[in-house]
């Protein structure tokens, strides 16, 4: 139990009164939780992917008896203080030159059909440790009612640079003419997802061809993990002198194939895809700083997975909207090594004690320091 002592003062030689030390600010004025509850029952809903009935059992043994809703009402009202501090998250990333974006699904109910409909959670990343680069990684996650790549377009707005992102065709947009929000992106495609083509190919046949395809891809592979964090233009210099040749023999190689085998074929379909996005494929022979794959954003995705599959659901749209949001601070907060907890408590408390918005880059994950420090 928490008690708030709060001690009044009158003085015995003049006429001022009793003065009372005054209340402490709380986020939720006259409720029960304080801001290091609330961020606890977030880090461990969105981090430790404990669903809030769960939480609910918990607390229950412990002789709390709170509602689902209850939590759920909380985390919410947290994830609204917090929306400022997403929202300038995201301007620093698309002040970046290069990032990298993906979707995936997130299941919400829909109260009026009874059933849950597909929402999607827009993965926005920056990493830039691959060339040891000087901004801290980052992701920002918004959610969306759909897949239409109208969303990315409205998520990217005023971006500029290169956009490493999967072959998903709702993408296509950002880099034509019309694209709405800015000149048109240049988009690095993934080298993971074309292999995975072939993998998955090789899996299912044994096909000898997609085992030459994957033993190329794991030739430039292994050149990329022998520059990985050096400098951009170190990386260069090694895929023009190494990874070069080899691009072009695969190409050569992907034109032979593609003439023997039926473009309806599983094959022809699978290499067929790597000869459509051959353009975003050979980007990374140009600049340094681009990756050879996805896997970055890919990896801050998983635990929206893992959460889903506890979960279910989220309860409504502006559910889908907290889930991004907390989602979005606790694995920048795992991308910079810091404590989801330790860094959603002092958040909290600083935007409960009046945070001034002029100082709100004091709250980005990266630029926290614990008490210890």
């Amino acid at each position: 139990m928490i008690v708030t002592v709060r001690p009044r003062y009158a003085c015995r030689r003049c006429d001022a009164g009793v003065i009372q030390a005054d209340t402490p600010n709380w986020l939720i004025e006259g409720g029960l939780p304080t801001e290091g509850t609330l961020a606890h029952i977030a880090v461990s809903k969105y981090a430790d992917h404990l669903p809030l009935y769960r939480q609910c059992q918990i607390y229950g043994r412990g002789g709390v008896d709170l509602d689902r809703s209850t939590l759920a009402n909380w985390c919410g009202v947290a994830a609204y203080h917090l929306a400022p501090v997403v929202d300038r998250m995201l301007i620093h990333l698309k002040r970046s030159g290069r990032l990298f974006m993906d979707e995936t699904r997130a299941p919400v109910l829909d109260p009026k059909a009874g059933k849950t409909k597909t929402g999607y959670l827009w993965a926005v990343t920056r990493d830039d440790r691959g060339w040891d680069g000087g901004d801290p990684p980052a992701v920002v996650f918004t959610y969306a009612p759909g897949r239409h790549g109208r969303h990315a377009m409205d998520i990217l707005t005023g971006f500029e640079g290169i956009l490493q992102v999967d072959g998903y065709t709702g993408y296509d947009a950002l880099a034509e003419p019309r694209r709405v929000g800015g000149t048109p992106l240049t988009l690095a495609y993934c080298w993971a997802h074309s292999r995975r083509k072939l993998h998955d190919i090789y899996q299912k046949d044994g096909s000898e061809i997609a085992a030459e395809g994957l033993r190329r891809i794991a030739q430039i592979y292994k050149i990329e993990a022998s520059v990985r964090g050096r400098s951009p233009e170190e990386r260069l210099a090694a895929r023009q002198a190494q990874s070069a040749p080899l691009i072009a023999d695969f190409r050569l190689w992907l034109t032979q194939q593609r003439g023997r085998i039926s473009v309806k074929s599983r094959l022809g379909e699978k290499l067929g895809y790597i000869h459509r996005h051959w353009d975003g494929l050979q980007i990374f022979l140009t600049d340094g700083r681009v990756e050879l794959d996805t896997n970055p954003v890919e990896n801050t995705i998983r635990p929206i997975t893992l959460n889903r599959k506890n979960a279910l659901f989220a309860g409504h749209d502006e559910g889908g909207r907290t889930w991004a949001r907390m989602a979005s601070l606790i694995e920048t907060c795992k991308l910079n090594a810091v404590d989801p907890y330790a860094y959603l408590r002092k958040t909290l408390t600083a935007i409960a004690n009046g945070h001034p918005a002029s100082r709100i880059d004091d709250l980005m994950p990266w630029a926290f320091q614990s008490p210890s420090s």
